[in-house]
Parts: C-alpha cells; structure tokens; sequence
C-alpha cells in the first residue's frame, strides 16, 4: 500500500492532516547574503530587536545574523513555532533543505519527535552556486546512487535520545536551479527524474528567478522519464507573475505551489529587477487557479529560512497559512472543502509511495 515516508518511518497519507509542503527547519544560507544599501549597515548587522526589525523585514539578505538559519538560537525558535504549529492544527511538514545548504536530519528528528508533527526529509542537489567541485564533478548516475539510498535505505542519526535510527527521505528536494540552468544543475534534474521513473517517489524544484525557468526544468525533467503528477514546481508567486502564463505553465501537469505566504516586502533583494508579490496577490492566484479548474494542482506554505520570519523574532511563524490566510480564502467564498483538498489531499497525494 502507498506510505508517506517521514524522518521516523512510513505513516498512512491520509493521517498527515493540515501540511506545509515547502518549508526549511535548518540550513545554511549565508551564501545569499546581500550587503546592506550605504547607511543601513548599524541597522542591519546586528541581532534583531524592536529598533532594527523593520529594516531586517525590508533588507532580510543584509543582515548575517538574520540568514544564519543553523545555530542553537534558531533551532530553539524553531521548535517553539513547530510546537505552536502543532496546536493550531498543524499535522505535517516537508522540509525542503537538500545537498548544499546544510541538511540536519538529526534536527528533523528530534523536533518531530517532540512536537509530534510528521516531518518529511528531502535528497538532491541545491544550485551550483552552493556545491563543492568534488560534488559538481559527480556523475548523472552518482547522483542518483545518493538519491536512491538516501529514500531506499536512509542516514544513520544519533538522537537526543542517543539513539542511532535510520533516516529516510520521502522525496527529492528541493532540486535547485539558478538562471540560466547550468551544467550541473541540469544533471540534477535528469538524475532526479530518472530516480523518480523508478522509485516513483515526491520531487520538487527551486527555479531561477525568470518566467521561463520553470518551463525548461519541466522540460528536462519529462524527457529523462520524470512524471509530472508526481512534481512540485515551487516558488511559482516569485517567478510566473502573469496569470495567463501561471495557466499556460499548469497545462504541464505538475503541483503548482504559491510558498511564500507571509513574506509581504515588494523589494526582491534576490531579484531587484523584480518584486515579490503580497498575500493578497497570492490569493488571487490561488483563486484564480481554482476557477480554472486547477484545484488539484494546488499547494500552499510559507518556506520560512531566515530568523525574521520566525514568531521568537518578530515574524509570522509556520502557523501563518493556519491562522492568517485561511480565514480569508472562506471570506472570499472558498469552501472548506477546497481548502482541505489543497492543503491535506494533495500534499498527501504527491507525497505518497509504495515503501
């Protein structure tokens, strides 16, 4: 029978409830720091506080404190929020933290088993910009070697417990690419699809920041043999701004995620030729994507990773779908059974596996 494998074993898929299907409980961003504009660097560059959280939610790229997602202080903020996650009606998380930034599978762990949230763990490879050569230079079948075992057969943990346990992952990603898809990013998207075609487990991409990114990883994917209904294309609020071609990009088949609720700052530090959407705008791509017969195609989350975003810092935490947007998409007459399909029945469905 088809299982969602999570980091303490293979549960049923419809006993995940409520799921955020793109989130990060640890890693390493630093790489992506963005220094601050001339005169904001005492603002920025130190912990955030009352005075300075304004200029952090404004500049989040610009302050080192605020993209050092991995340290103590952060992983006890993290499971406070989990907890209270928990206690609004939260019932899983898949935590996208792949080869690149920093995986924590012990972290997985532990806050799974104290929370009592299934946690899913992904494979694969982030962007290039963040691999060491040693690993740049693996081959398509290397790559999918290391995917394979991680889902097959797992990582040996050492619990709080101190306990050693087997940690398996339930899907590949998130698989990271810049723009243009490099060399090495585009081997990563065949090795992924090629293990998907045999394992037929979960995927989910990270594209560049360009309208057409999304499309060429599709288009890689589904001709090394990856299935489409088994794919989650993130970040799609970021990256496909105009509706039309959001439609024509859904036509493909794929999950089309909206996952960065709460982030509500217009200036894109990582695309400045750009802007980042609002709640509001996301909303209105969700419901657009509803009326157009798109209902199942649909996941929502917030992929929180950066400290700013988390309730012990000033943020909205990992309950802001919970408590925040659901309220408004039955205000703008979405029924709680489209509300559930999106955020139970298709996480479970792409989630699910024969294990």
């Amino acid at each position: 029978m088809a299982k969602v494998m999570t980091v303490r074993g293979p549960v049923d898929p419809e006993t995940l409830g409520f799921t955020l299907t793109h989130e990060h409980l640890s890693l390493d961003f630093h790489h992506f720091y963005v220094a601050p504009p001339p005169g904001l660097e005492l603002y920025v560059n130190k912990k955030i506080t009352l005075q300075n959280v304004g200029y952090v939610r404004q500049y989040p790229y610009s302050s080192a404190y605020n993209v050092n997602f991995e340290d103590d202080e952060t992983h006890d903020a993290v499971l406070k929020d989990v907890m209270q996650y928990k206690a609004c009606g939260g019932g899983a998380i898949v935590e996208n933290t792949s080869h690149g930034i920093n995986r924590n599978l012990k972290l997985l762990y532990n806050v799974s088993e104290a929370c009592n949230v299934h946690i899913v763990a992904g494979t694969g490879h982030y962007v290039q910009a963040v691999q060491p050569d040693s690993v740049t230079h693996m081959t398509i079948e290397e790559m999918g070697d290391l995917y394979t075992k991680e889902i097959l057969f797992g990582t040996q943990v050492d619990t709080n417990a101190h306990e050693l346990v087997m940690v398996k992952c339930g899907m590949i990603g998130e698989v990271g690419s810049s723009w243009p898809i490099t060399s090495f990013e585009k081997k990563a998207i065949q090795a992924t699809a090629e293990t998907q075609s045999v394992l037929n487990c979960p995927v989910t991409f990270h594209p560049g920041r360009d309208k057409d990114a999304p499309a060429e990883i599709m288009r890689l994917y589904l001709e090394a043999g990856g299935r489409a209904d088994k794919c989650v294309m993130s970040h799609l609020d970021r990256t496909i701004l105009d509706h039309g071609d959001l439609l024509e990009f859904a036509k493909l088949g794929t999950y089309c995620q909206f996952d960065l609720f709460g982030t509500e700052c217009s200036y894109y530090q990582l695309n400045n030729t750009g802007y980042m959407p609002s709640d509001e705008q996301r909303i209105q791509s969700v419901e657009m994507m509803i009326r157009e017969g798109y209902e199942e195609r649909v996941l929502m989350s917030h992929d929180i990773h950066t400290k700013h975003r988390l309730t012990h810092f000033g943020g909205h935490g990992y309950s802001h779908i919970l408590n925040n947007i659901l309220m408004r998409l039955s205000l703008r007459g979405i029924d709680i059974k489209t509300v559930d399909n999106i955020t139970i029945k298709n996480p479970a469905k792409w989630l699910e596996m024969k294990v």
